[in-house]
Order: C-alpha cells, then sequence, then structure tokens
C-alpha cells in the first residue's frame, strides 16, 4: 500500500472530520476472536447503485426516502482479508448523502485526495458507520445506510448541514488500508536501568520510570519488532502513545487514555505535532507492527524541564 502516501495532504490526527465535533474517533482493543459483522444487506442497502472505479469518486443513487429501522451495509466492490472489527483503525474514503432526499451532504478522499485516517469504534463515532465498517474488509467498497439513532441522533448540527429529524444517512465508503489496534510484533530485551513497560490486555501500556535521574541525552529502545512495513522520513505513520513524566511517574498523555489514535509525520517533518520530534525521529526506519521506548530528555528553552518517556505502537504507514 505503499504508494498512497503521496496522495494529497498529510493529515495530522486520526479523525474523521465531517463537520465540527460530528465525528470524532477512539480506539480500543480488537477481541481475540473476530465477532460477527455489525451489520448485514437489507431491503434499503440493496437498493444504493454505486458504480465506479475503487478510490475514484463513486457515482451514487437510490430512491428516497430510504427508511431503514437498523443499519445496513452491503459489499459493493469485495474487499480481501478478514472483516474489520470494532475499534480497529482503518484509511478510508468516503460520501455522506442523507438518504431522505439524496443530497450529498460531504466527501473526503477520493482521486488524488489523501485516505482518511479513522477509527471504526462505535463508542464516539456514528454507531451505523462503526457497524457498517464491520461488514468491510481491506479493498471494499460498502455502501452503508442507517436511520437516524444510529447517524446524528437529536445532534443540533444535523439541521446545519440540511439532516431533519427522522432522516437516515447514507454512507459510500472505499476501505484502502486495515491497521492492527496495537503493535503485535516480537518482544524484545533492553538494558538495564531502562523504565519498565507492561502491557494490559488491551496493549495499552503501564510504565516504572527509574528513581535514577534521566540520561543526559535522549535514547531509543526496542521493546517491540515488527514484520511490517518499513516506516521512510517523511510517512505519515498511524501511533499509539503514552507519555510518562520522569520525575512524577505520572501519564501526560496518551492516545490510550484520549480514545484517539494519531497520524504523525515520521522524521524532522514530525515536529508541530503530538510527538516531539526525539519520537518522530526515533520512527524512521522501524517496522510496521514495532513497539519502541524514547526517552526524550529537554534541551534548549525546555533545558528545566522535566524528561518524559515515550511507549510508541507503530501501527503502520499511510
Amino acid at each position: 500500500m505503499r504508494p498512497l502516501k503521496n496522495r494529497g495532504s498529510v493529515r495530522s490526527s486520526l479523525a474523521l472530520i465531517a463537520t465540527a465535533g460530528i465525528v470524532a474517533v477512539a480506539l480500543s482493543g480488537c477481541a481475540a476472536q473476530a465477532p460477527a459483522p455489525g451489520a448485514e444487506p437489507g431491503n434499503s442497502s440493496s437498493t444504493i447503485d454505486v458504480t465506479g472505479d475503487f478510490g475514484k469518486t463513486p457515482k451514487v443513487e437510490f430512491p428516497t426516502p430510504l427508511t431503514p429501522e437498523e443499519t445496513e451495509c452491503t459489499e459493493v466492490i469485495e474487499g480481501e482479508g478478514p472483516l474489520i472489527q470494532n475499534g480497529q483503525p482503518v484509511a478510508i474514503d468516503f460520501a455522506m448523502y442523507n438518504g431522505a432526499t439524496g443530497d450529498l451532504l460531504q466527501s473526503n478522499g477520493f482521486g488524488d485526495q489523501a485516505p482518511v485516517p479513522v477509527v471504526a469504534s462505535d463508542s464516539v463515532v456514528f454507531p451505523g458507520l462503526a457497524k457498517g465498517l464491520t461488514c468491510a474488509r481491506e479493498g471494499s467498497r460498502v455502501a452503508i445506510v442507517m436511520p437516524q439513532k444510529d447517524g446524528f441522533g437529536e445532534s443540533p448540527q444535523a439541521l446545519q448541514l440540511g439532516v431533519n429529524p427522522g432522516d437516515s444517512l447514507v454512507f459510500v465508503v472505499d476501505v484502502h488500508q486495515a491497521f492492527p489496534a496495537r503493535a503485535d510484533g516480537a518482544p524484545q530485551l533492553t538494558r538495564d536501568g531502562f523504565p519498565a513497560v507492561v502491557l494490559a490486555p488491551d496493549g495499552r501500556p503501564g510504565v516504572t520510570v527509574p528513581k535514577a535521574a534521566p540520561p543526559k541525552q535522549s535514547e531509543v529502545e526496542l521493546l517491540k519488532s515488527g514484520s511490517g512495513e518499513v516506516v521512510e522520513d517523511g510517512d505519515q505513520v498511524i501511533v499509539q502513545f503514552t507519555s510518562v513524566d520522569w520525575k512524577t511517574n505520572e501519564v501526560s498523555a496518551s492516545t490510550w487514555e484520549d480514545g484517539s489514535a494519531t497520524g504523525v509525520v515520521a522524521g524532522d517533518g514530525g515536529q508541530g505535532g503530538p510527538l516531539p520530534p526525539a519520537v518522530t525521529k526515533a520512527l524512521v526506519g522501524k517496522k510496521a507492527g514495532s513497539q519502541i521506548g524514547v526517552i526524550v530528555v529537554p534541551e534548549g528553552d525546555d533545558a528545566s524541564g522535566s524528561a518524559q518517556f515515550y511507549v510508541v505502537d507503530v501501527l503502520g504507514a499511510l
């Protein structure tokens, strides 16, 4: 999937922004055994006619109004591999329509635009979108139709887009990539005196920082060795991370706590994002599925601050 990294502008966070606050993202651990899809084909989704090539802006037609009682999903172009699980990060193109009027509400990705990284979680995104994605695979194009309760619900933002109470929503989604929800590489031994990392069953790290003073310069350790594609300088990398303050041993930032994995630019280009340069530089050359530990020692204007320890899961690159 490496060619996708040059398709359009870089996205800085793992978020689908339909309008401000409409669609957020969340991340939870995938179950050991894949559950059944959250939606199936039905009378409404089967009437959605979608034509055009995968990754290109589709032509979408359907009779109006569509009034499904539950979310329905029909696979228009067949994908490969396992079904997407609730909580799994994916990179998608999408077009959203009012199912009552047929009006296009928003489109993102497709053509020369970069795919949008999102998480198929039903805790914050539209429940219907999360349900529909679980009937898709990498390479799928799916048509999803959802009732009001699985779409905007009673959000006042619906009226701003011209979606009235009771209106259904239709999504046409191309799934370009599916990422693991946690680093799945082989555990590696670390040097004595390096912070200790233990993982919860869902992959959430717990960190114990040594009582000794931090090193005088930043250090990097490979905690898990992945077997996926090698991250290149300038790649947008999908990561989970936790940072811990060296002095207090308290969590200072965490995608696990925030409920949202994030996308960062590997190398020097990642400056200004959620991770400091010492961490974004450390991503270069690592393989997808790896987990790294990075001690970040404050320098320059931040020299008086506390050192931070970062645990970063490298899930994949666009």
